[in-house]
């Protein structure tokens, strides 16, 4: 339903001039004519539409419409989307799937332009996107910003492709958003003074902070896997104008359940002042983009929400473009028809290929911290059976695998700590950020099954224990469903519930699994070619000897 020419009454909050008053918003063809001020009663509370400022669309295993069909239901009325897992896997085709499947709905989706794709040159991905891709993405309409520039080290070290990306970006006047974590001192602020004015990966506040003063917008963000709203939630009212909330990556059952609308009633509860809140919430991104995304304002876009009171904010409605996508029961945006597009061509494995010969010295282990992307490195003693390191549940030492989904190749294995699998094994094609298949089991065999599983499905995540096996296909370049949401955020809040009955003490063990692959964050990842040390950047060794 659209409010062709229509008044909507109530408390206006208004984050831009930092009051609330009783008014009419005068609303023709999605534009707001007029904000007048009355003596209405009308006991709601109309405030500009959430919006989050980093996301990662096909985490959620959703299209982007469907995406929105969901957030809309917490208030959220736009995203600042990174598209590179897709690109990863299909380049230029894959960005531009998105970004037709996002115009078939009205929520306002702004896209970037992939800036590591492959993110790094040890693990194989299904596509690339060079300088002269990224100027053909530059110029599209659609197409607002270059996306997270991963290559810390490229850039600190001057790397003519990184330059050439960075140089790009400034002839096209393109924002662009940075990945840095812990980053501090000279090299922080190099790499903030090469043009890059975001980050969403700071974990303490004192590397916010530091970044802020060099001049960064620092997104707040609160994923599935990384949480970090607690540590950094002090920079609202300290630096209000200079944050903006996100969720970098979030899967179907946290959207179903929560959004920024969310974070927004958390830090209202620590007592932080609310319209630093909303402007975190709803205006930094608006402004730090230039998004035409309305702020309540007199000519801006009519995308705002009605909630009931300013303590729950519980959304009555939610507006965009003056059409209705969403009220109190639910999303009015319906599921759209969704063209399948992927790449999957490895072949199935057998269990022999996931052995490891013992070697000499100690095992270099994973080791996952829960709520984060980062783990840290330890050396073991393995557990050794006829000359073959295993996996040894006593002492939580699993073996986690990642095999190339894009030709027939032998899977790379290592040791993961922290998982807490008791038996079976789980796996799934959602790996940042090549997106290879990605297992951890606790016997060869039924990490073998759930690879299969996944190669079987061309895409998926899944849970194995003996013959027991659960799917969830992800035709969609092997990363997003064609399925309804909701049924997916049940189906995969299943699974996750499945992973924790086998042993597992993750907050999000899908979530944590995929980024055991992302070689960017230290310290110890595992690509498809092997082991890697983030720290020096460099394969590794798995054993020491």
């Amino acid at each position: 339903m659209m409010i062709k020419k229509s008044i909507v009454s109530g408390k206006i909050v208004d984050v831009i001039n930092r009051r609330i008053f009783s008014g009419e918003i005068h609303v023709l063809d999605g534009v707001i004519k007029r904000v007048e001020e009355t003596d209405s009663v009308d006991n709601q509370y109309i405030l500009p539409g959430f919006i989050d400022g980093h996301i990662h669309i096909e985490s959620s295993m959703l299209v982007p419409s469907e995406f929105a069909r969901i957030a809309s239901v917490h208030g959220t009325v736009a995203a600042v989307s990174d598209p590179h897992e897709i690109a990863n896997i299909l380049g230029i085709s894959g960005v531009e799937f998105m970004i037709k499947n996002a115009s078939t709905v009205p929520f306002k989706f702004y896209f970037g332009a992939p800036a590591c794709v492959p993110a790094t040159p040890f693990e194989t991905a299904g596509a690339a996107i060079n300088h002269k891709d990224m100027e053909v993405l530059f110029q599209m309409d659609d197409i607002l910003y270059l996306s997270e520039m991963m290559n810390v080290p490229g850039v600190l070290n001057d790397a003519q492709s990184e330059m050439e990306k960075l140089n790009l970006a400034r002839k096209y006047g393109k924002k662009v958003d940075g990945h840095s974590p812990g980053l501090r001192g000279k090299d922080a602020e190099k790499y903030v003074r090469s043009g890059i004015t975001t980050d969403h990966e700071c974990v303490t506040i004192e590397e916010a902070r530091e970044k802020i003063r060099y001049g960064m917008t620092i997104q707040i963000r609160e994923g599935s896997a990384a949480r970090n709203l607690d540590d950094l939630m002090p920079l609202i009212d300290e630096h209000p104008k200079k944050v903006m909330f996100c969720s970098d990556d979030r899967h179907p059952d946290d959207l179903v359940e929560s959004h920024v609308r969310h974070m927004a009633l958390r830090a209202k509860k620590a007592g932080h002042d609310l319209f630093n809140i909303l402007q975190a919430a709803c205006a930094t991104a608006v402004e730090h983009y230039g998004l035409d995304v309305g702020l309540l304002q007199k000519g801006d876009s009519a995308d705002f929400i009605i909630v009931d009171n300013l303590d729950e904010m519980n959304i009555l409605f939610t507006f965009v473009n003056g059409i209705k996508i969403a009220d109190i029961n639910g999303p009015l945006l319906s599921t759209q028809t969704v063209e399948k597009i992927n790449v999957f061509n490895a072949a199935k494995k057998s269990v022999n290929e996931f052995s490891v010969i013992t070697g000499q010295g100690k095992i270099r282990i994973i080791n996952v911290i829960n709520g984060q992307l980062i783990t840290k490195l330890s050396l073991e003693i393995p557990k050794v059976e006829n000359d073959f390191a295993i996996q040894d549940i006593e002492r939580d030492l699993l073996k986690i695998t990642v095999v190339n989904r894009y030709k027939n190749e032998k899977p790379a294995v290592a040791f993961i700590r922290n998982f807490g699998l008791k038996s079976g094994a789980i796996a799934s094609s959602v790996a940042h950020d090549s997106h290879n298949i990605i297992a951890v089991g606790a016997t060869d065999e039924d990490l073998c099954k759930a690879v299969n599983l996944v190669i079987k499905h061309k895409g998926g995540v899944c849970v194995v224990n003996g013959n027991n096996e659960n799917m969830i296909p992800l035709p969609i370049a092997g990363i997003m469903s064609d399925g309804n949401g909701y049924d997916v955020a049940k189906q995969y809040a299943e699974l996750d519930q499945l992973a924790k009955d086998m042993g597992s003490t993750l907050n999000a063990p899908f979530m944590t699994l995929s980024f055991m692959a992302l070689l960017v964050i230290p310290e110890l990842k595992l690509s498809d070619q092997g082991l890697f040390d983030g720290k020096v950047f460099k394969f590794t060794p798995l054993f020491t000897g």
